[in-house]
């Protein structure tokens, strides 16, 4: 190369994926916005856990080649050593709770980044019991003006840990817990992307 010329060849870019595990206990809605938007993130969803073993998660993740388990008590002694140990074999960093009905142990969540969506804005709504249509029913029993959903970190308390990324929006008058639930599904799925963008810088 002659004395004063630069090279145009760029560097090299460190594009490894971030790899997930999806722990869902029925349909895994929210595993459905990570698959979609997987390129854009740039993650790489690793495993799904279920610990019902109808679960519409666990077909999902069977059409997708991504590997599955069912881990609960009829399968294992320790379910919750179990999981940490599929999951600590795949070298995930995240681990996303997509509608998974079981606490989490304290080993998981201080040995891996736990996310989950909750269709609420928290912490308003959360807690043992606050899950899915009970939600949006409570909501409309009480009257709210606005619902939404939070993206946020678990820690050993129902819905308690850091939140990521709220959004709202209003419950209109004639709102009912179904109509709602469908919206607060839409608007969830914009806050998970949102919200992993955030995580992942």
């Amino acid at each position: 190369m002659p004395i004063g010329e630069m090279s145009l060849k760029k560097p090299s870019v460190n594009y490894k994926m971030t790899k997930i595990a999806i722990l869902a206990s029925h349909n895994g809605s929210g595993f459905d916005t990570l698959y979609k938007n997987a390129k854009e993130l740039n993650i790489s969803i690793e495993l799904l856990i279920s610990n019902n073993s109808d679960s519409n998660a666990i077909q999902k993740a069977k059409n997708r080649d991504i590997e599955n388990y069912v881990v609960n008590s009829k399968t294992d002694d320790n379910p919750d050593a179990k999981i940490y140990e599929l999951i600590k074999n795949k070298d995930c960093t995240f681990v996303y709770l997509s509608g998974y009905m079981k606490k989490i142990s304290e080993e998981i969540t201080n040995s891996f980044k736990v996310i989950n969506s909750h269709p609420a804005l928290l912490p308003k709504y959360g807690g043992k019991g606050m899950y899915g249509h009970h939600v949006h029913e409570a909501v409309i029993k009480n009257n709210e003006k606005v619902s939404g959903c939070t993206l946020h970190f678990v820690n050993e308390v129902y819905d308690d840990g850091e939140i990521i990324l709220q959004k709202q929006i209003p419950v209109d008058a004639d709102d009912t817990a179904i109509s709602l639930e469908s919206k607060i599904k839409e608007l969830e799925s914009q806050t998970i992307v949102e919200g992993f963008k955030r995580c992942l810088k």
